[in-house]
């Protein structure tokens, strides 16, 4: 039987974790940027009407801990959440709760609608506690798999020579603090990719260097 979430909108869905960082380190400037970007990026899916249909977003945080702020929800309905600083950077943790997420995600896609490749994208401007090996080798393998499309970005203080070990993509370096840049960038792409065809090959224009040092 089709699950009624899907009877009522059965556009093809394109999931996109967003994986922040929330350790102390972001406190202050770095944190009330971030959120004035997740605004951004939540009224720009919203205003592009195929996209706020297809695109689904979760957001999982982690600090000492790994929260799921948001599970997945479609554009259309997502809220921008208000996030607050604290504590070390359980990096191996979230990025296998975001794994996780999608994994799920996928479960209930299936036999309801079609979806395209998930993305995670990840915000961090430190390095991971000890321990991440695991949830490093864990994206290579979904990322050879073509079961995800992992990005990683680092803000100022970010260790990016741990990003390159940890993901298989080269990772972003954020220019100062502009992360409504970004994530007008981000939500661009998503609603290209949203507007194709499942399966096909999407082109995506980098970041300006205006976002991206």
């Amino acid at each position: 039987m089709l699950n009624p979430e899907f009877a009522i909108n059965p556009e093809s869905r394109c999931p996109c974790v967003l994986l922040l960082d929330t350790s102390g380190s972001m406190e202050g400037s770095p944190i009330n940027e971030l959120n004035q970007g997740l605004q951004e990026f939540a009224k720009s899916l919203k205003d592009d009407s195929l996209a706020s249909l297809r695109v689904e977003v979760a957001v999982v945080t982690f600090d000492s801990n790994v929260t799921i702020v948001q599970d997945f929800i479609t554009a259309s309905n997502f809220q921008a959440p208000i996030l607050t600083a604290q504590g070390g950077t359980d990096m191996a943790g979230g990025i296998n709760k975001a794994l996780d997420l999608i994994e799920l995600r996928k479960k209930e896609y299936r036999g309801n609608v079609t979806y395209y490749r998930p993305w995670v994208f990840m915000i961090t401007d430190g390095a991971p506690n000890p321990g991440w090996e695991p949830s490093a080798q864990r994206i290579k393998n979904e990322e050879k798999n073509k079961q995800v499309t992992f990005f990683a970005v680092g803000v100022e203080g970010a260790d990016m020579g741990k990003l390159k070990d940890i993901i298989v993509r080269p990772p972003f370096q954020l220019r100062g603090l502009n992360f409504q840049g970004l994530f007008v960038w981000l939500s661009s792409s998503l609603a290209r990719v949203s507007q194709s065809r499942v399966g096909e090959q999407v082109g995506l224009q980098a970041p300006g260097s205006d976002i991206l040092v």
